[in-house]
């Protein structure tokens, strides 16, 4: 029998009513389907409960856009590997979920409903099955990468070197999920902070947030030396290799990683593009990399980079430990930092039309900065970002 979408929208606007309750509800039929399956989720299942809401929210609002909707369950059965998910295992998440919904969504419940449900949830299974088994004639479910390097840039903040174990491919802009033996089985996004290099190696800029779990065990409790596991990477925030328009790349806080990713790309190309990289942060002292990126703007003429930053008063002299501090002027080929909000300095430039635009970091920031470019008359088909994708997982640019 065919998906009836019309079903599917009205039996869940009936969940979503009581979504806390249903989901414990769910998860409590599940491990009670199959036992064994509790070992595959973290200790803690909040953020789980979070994860299953989203999912079926795309799954029942995405019934239009076909499309759209087998990617994103692709992404979702791949990802799903590094969980140790099997076909085997689809069954009862299935009886799970019909069951919940009959409890949930009684007052709209009927035989037609659970048989567009139950349809649904076929077709949702199929599309995740084949993509994961697709990705494992040729990918490992995880890589085990050593610390390599581990540099603590701030009290909260550090920058460590992965090295995997085997080569694991990956695009610039894109991000890997990290688990760590003291949190098994809970697995965090970052984005990846360089190219793709020679050694394989690659760098995250990790920002421990309070209460978080992998954040504060990667900043905190974290040497060289030690392993750590890696997802497979993921993200379409990547370059355009049709395009050779100029860039303009956007990193606010941590979320300079993927952007400065990008720029190393893009300088270290082909193309004669130039690129312009906005970073912003609070203040001097919070601008944690600014001597890498001084290095390789140094290294590349094309590229611009442009601190911003939103403390309004400029500090009558540069403290101990600021980002400046070790950097002389005569070799920063960039302009000098500006002041504000990374949405709010914008319009202070001309041309941005005709850019390819890439904007990373906090998801207030990023929406604010799409509505000013869209002002500015900039394409939406030219702004880059991985919002969507960011909200399908904790946010890559700084998750706990």
């Amino acid at each position: 029998m065919p998906t009836d979408p019309r079903k599917l929208k009205e039996t869940f606007s009936r969940l979503e009513r009581h979504s806390g309750e249903a989901a414990e509800y769910f998860y409590g039929r599940l491990f009670a389907e199959d036992p064994r399956l509790r070992a595959l989720f973290p200790p803690a299942m909040g953020a789980q409960r979070g994860r299953l809401l989203h999912a079926l929210t795309r799954i029942v609002w995405s019934q239009d856009s076909p499309a759209d909707l087998d990617a994103y369950l692709a992404r979702l059965g791949r990802d799903h590997r590094k969980y140790g998910v099997r076909p085997e295992h689809y069954p009862a998440v299935g009886t799970a979920l019909l069951a919940t919904l009959r409890a949930f969504a009684a007052g709209s419940w009927s035989p037609e409903a659970e048989a567009a449900w139950a349809a649904a949830y076929r077709r949702a299974a199929d599309v995740m099955i084949e993509a994961a088994e697709r990705d494992a004639a040729a990918l490992p479910p995880w890589w085990v990468a050593e610390v390599a390097a581990h540099e603590r840039r701030a009290g909260d903040l550090a920058v460590l070197t992965l090295r995997p174990g085997r080569p694991l491919p990956f695009s610039a802009g894109q991000y890997v999920t990290v688990q760590t033996a003291r949190w098994p089985r809970v697995w965090r996004p970052y984005s990846i902070a360089n190219a793709p290099r020679r050694d394989g190696t690659l760098r995250l800029h990790v920002r421990a947030v309070p209460a978080g779990w992998v954040s504060g065990a990667l900043v905190r409790h974290t040497r060289p030396g030690d392993t750590v596991l890696l997802g497979p990477a993921q993200g379409a925030m990547t370059l355009d290799p049709e395009s050779e328009r100029d860039l303009l790349l956007i990193g606010g806080g941590t979320g300079l990683a993927p952007v400065k990713a990008l720029a190393e790309q893009a300088v270290r190309s082909e193309t004669r593009r130039e690129v312009r990289l906005l970073v912003g942060a609070r203040t001097e002292a919070d601008l944690y990399d600014l001597h890498d990126l001084t290095m390789l703007a140094a290294a590349h003429p094309a590229l611009t980079v442009v601190p911003v930053l939103s403390e309004t008063q400029p500090p009558r002299s540069r403290p101990a430990g600021s980002a400046f501090a070790d950097v002389s002027p005569e070799d920063v080929p960039s302009a000098e930092a500006m002041r504000g909000d990374l949405p709010d300095v914008l319009d202070r430039f001309d041309g941005w039309d005709e850019h390819d635009v890439y904007v990373a970091g906090p998801t207030e920031m990023i929406r604010r900065t799409v509505t000013v470019l869209q002002a500015l008359g900039v394409p939406l088909t030219r702004v880059h970002h991985d919002l969507l994708k960011a909200e399908d997982v904790p946010a890559p640019d700084g998750g706990s």
